[in-house]
């Protein structure tokens, strides 16, 4: 029975979200206009669960380059009015278009000057009289076998709600770089805008020796630094090999003297490489895509000036 009503739940709001892509017609393009040359801010305001929705609308708008904040309609009317200004525009979030504390604050936003968007299932409602440009998300019926609760009507707004915001982001020209701008703390923005040289080893961590420097030197040098491995340089400082721990164990077999003999001789040669300034990210795709777990990072001569590990992407947040 609970499956039966799961899927009838989700086949009325499937139904309500194509009958709104018909309203994506010139009031929603003009509606689009309007809110790209506003000066100030999209102040998004609902009561009960519209309002929830309103908060989830600000907060996008917000993150893809729409400045946007949420107004608690209760809260309007005992001062927070004083947020919105003259260049800004309310987008009321209303099924009814009669939510009393909306329908209160509605002169006081007329007298302040601010553009009023309605988003109500009602468009002859006091709401989408008052307001400058109405878009309609009316729904034929709640999910809720009631009719009561606001499930389909909610979803309506939300996604229309996405409809605008990514309408606008593409106005706007919003590129990857702008969403880093604004998503510095989570991983998409960390792989947008962390590079090699934000957290390459550099200094004492990274072990550099010379071509002819035996093994057992090599693996000090490695251990001192707390490394995987250690870039190894030719006479005039070019990067010419690596040697890793795999390189270690596959002669540990085949080499008795293996810490006597030269690192040249069983470094792998020619190593993936990395420049300081790509990003983060691209390193950690090399790694596994090569399934390798250091790259050696060099400058324009060649020449190692850092190394990436693969414990390095993991505690940048990466993985």
């Amino acid at each position: 029975m609970s499956r039966a009503i799961g899927k009838k739940v989700l086949k009325i709001e499937r139904d309500a979200l194509s009958s709104l892509i018909k309203r994506i017609d010139a009031n929603f393009e003009k509606i689009v206009n309007v809110v790209y040359k506003i000066k100030g801010r999209i102040i998004v305001t609902g009561m009960g669960k519209p309002g929830f929705v309103a908060q989830k609308i600000s907060a996008t708008l917000s993150s893809t380059g729409t400045p946007s904040l949420y107004l608690h309609p209760a809260e309007a009317l005992h001062g927070d009015l004083g947020r919105v200004t003259r260049d800004d525009l309310i987008l009321a979030l209303s099924n009814s278009g009669e939510t009393e504390e909306i329908i209160k604050f509605l002169p006081m936003i007329k007298k302040i000057g601010a553009k009023l968007v309605a988003m109500t299932g009602n468009r002859h409602s006091t709401l989408a009289r008052t307001a400058d440009y109405v878009i309609d998300v009316s729904v034929k019926r709640e999910a809720c076998p009631l009719g009561l609760a606001p499930t389909t009507s909610t979803t309506a707004m939300l996604a229309m709600g996405d409809a605008l915001a990514v309408a606008l982001l593409d106005k706007k020209g919003f590129k990857e770089k702008d969403f880093a701008f604004y998503h510095p703390g989570g991983i998409l923005g960390k792989r947008l805008i962390l590079k090699v040289s934000d957290i390459m080893r550099k200094g004492a961590a990274n072990p550099i020796v010379k071509d002819n420097a035996k093994v057992e030197s090599v693996l000090l040098s490695i251990t001192k630094a707390r490394a995987g491995s250690a870039s190894v340089v030719d006479s005039r400082g070019r990067l010419i090999g690596i040697f890793t721990d795999g390189d270690l164990r596959r002669h540990l077999e085949t080499e008795p003297n293996l810490i006597k003999k030269q690192v040249k001789d069983v470094m792998t040669k020619n190593p993936t490489t990395i420049k300081k300034d790509k990003l983060a990210a691209e390193a950690f795709d090399i790694l596994r895509s090569k399934k390798i777990d250091e790259i050696p990072v060099i400058d324009n001569r060649k020449r190692p000036i850092g190394l990436i590990d693969v414990q390095d992407l993991l505690k940048a947040g990466l993985v």
